[in-house]
């Protein structure tokens, strides 16, 4: 069988216990269950700071570890699939269960209940955090620190409008892998936009293009797009504002762009990385 290697815990030396009888491997293991305890952890292709970096595990996501070794944790995301090389040291052990996520582009952690005080760190949008008690304006976090609580929403809390939450990022810069407002990638802006509106999407380009939406058709005009029609092209995505305007982050402008979208097609189609290949709707009550 044919598995794709982002999303399959396998190694010819090592696999995940539940292959067992679809995959050849050395070793089978269980896998033990941690979360993410650094605001974002670097989740590489190698066991190596230089290592491809694929994609970004942020603060309290859980995991699947494999195998720790070096230093390395041999790891599958919760959220998407995604397997690779995490850090080791920005794991620890699961203690309760998240109460709440970042709903904004970054916030700050506090020592205090104070904004005067010196940051002890910062959380990323997504990043899931259990909140121990709220006290003013900040909630104290039950792993230690001060947050504006007014930048957390529920777990079950889900934004109205995705695209208004991709908006939040324009001029955010371009990271190949990123998965944050520190450096966010095309297909990486487009899932961080969908999960915060509750809405479940695979990490790469490629993947998300199969699984998103349907279909709209096209013509050469490219009309009748509307505000969330997500436009691909081999390897890039893009989110329309509304029938014209693009927004994605890219490498052109390396950072997050909204420009027009004959403007983008045009640009893109003379360097040499081709046409739209499709555009993809997706259901609003979703």
């Amino acid at each position: 069988m044919n598995f794709d290697r982002r999303l399959t815990p396998m190694r010819p030396d090592l696999a995940a216990a539940h292959l067992r009888g679809s995959v050849e491997a050395s070793r089978l293991v269980e896998g033990r269950v941690l979360r993410v305890a650094e605001a974002v952890a670097d989740l590489r292709r190698d066991p190596q700071p230089d290592g491809g970096l694929d994609t970004q595990a942020l603060f309290g996501e859980r995991v699947t570890v494999y195998e720790e070794h070096e230093g390395w944790a041999w790891a599958q995301l919760e959220s998407d699939s995604y397997v690779g090389y995490l850090p080791a040291a920005a794991l620890v052990p699961e203690t309760s269960a998240p109460t709440h996520r970042v709903g904004v582009p970054w916030t700050f952690i506090y020592p205090a209940e104070s904004m005067k005080l010196p940051r002890a760190g910062g959380l990323p949008m997504g990043a899931r955090i259990d909140v121990a008690a709220e006290e003013g304006d900040f909630a104290r976090l039950a792993t230690g620190g001060f947050v504006w609580r007014h930048h957390l929403v529920a777990r079950d809390r889900h934004a109205p409008d995705f695209v208004a939450v991709a908006e939040q990022f324009l001029h955010a810069p371009y990271l190949w892998g990123g998965k944050s407002w520190r450096g966010v990638d095309c297909s990486g802006l487009v899932q961080i936009a969908l999960h915060a509106a509750g809405r479940a999407a695979p990490r790469d380009t490629d993947m998300q293009e199969k699984a998103l939406g349907a279909p709209v058709p096209i013509d050469d005009k490219l009309e009748g797009l509307q505000r969330g029609d997500l436009v691909f092209w081999k390897g890039h995505v893009g989110v329309m504002r509304d029938a014209q305007t693009l927004l994605h982050a890219n490498g052109h402008h390396m950072q997050v762009a909204s420009e027009p979208l004959a403007g983008a097609r045009k640009r893109i189609l003379l360097s040499g990385s081709g046409d739209v290949t499709s555009i993809r709707r997706l259901d609003a009550s979703a």
